[in-house]
């Protein structure tokens, strides 16, 4: 089911259009996408997700594509047809390529496989894996 909560730019409060307009500046885009749009129906959620997402994927020990892949990675895993479609679209401005989207879906379906079946078999953790 579709949201009906979609708040464009014009119909916005004070408080929805400053976080627009910080997202629209921070990104470089003309508009937000409807996943914000959706969060204005609560402003403090929308504010609130905004100030974390901005902080959690601006620069820093990893790069934005590596950040992106990840990103993806979990959309995938757990199954947000928005969040992979955005995440993706973010990862190829970054660089990724074709090739590295291949074997990201590659990694990502394994890495379910075998936690799944770690997690099946209860699969007691090596002593070389705990940490001091």
């Amino acid at each position: 089911m579709t949201s009906r909560h979609l708040t464009d730019y014009e119909h916005a409060d004070a408080q929805v259009r400053a976080v627009y307009d910080d997202i629209k500046q921070t990104r470089q885009v003309d508009d937000v996408n409807n996943f914000w749009k959706c969060l204005a129906a609560h402003p403090a959620t929308l504010e609130r997700t905004w100030q974390s997402i901005k902080q959690t994927m601006a620069p820093g020990a990893l790069d934005a594509l590596t950040k992106e892949l990840i990103y993806v990675a979990v959309s995938v895993t757990n199954n947000c047809p928005y969040c992979i479609a955005s995440h993706t679209a973010a990862a190829r401005r970054a660089g990724m390529t074709d090739e590295m989207f291949g074997e990201l879906q590659a990694v990502i379906g394994m890495a379910n496989e075998t936690n799944r079946l770690a997690n099946g078999y209860r699969v007691p953790l090596d002593e070389a894996f705990k940490q001091p």
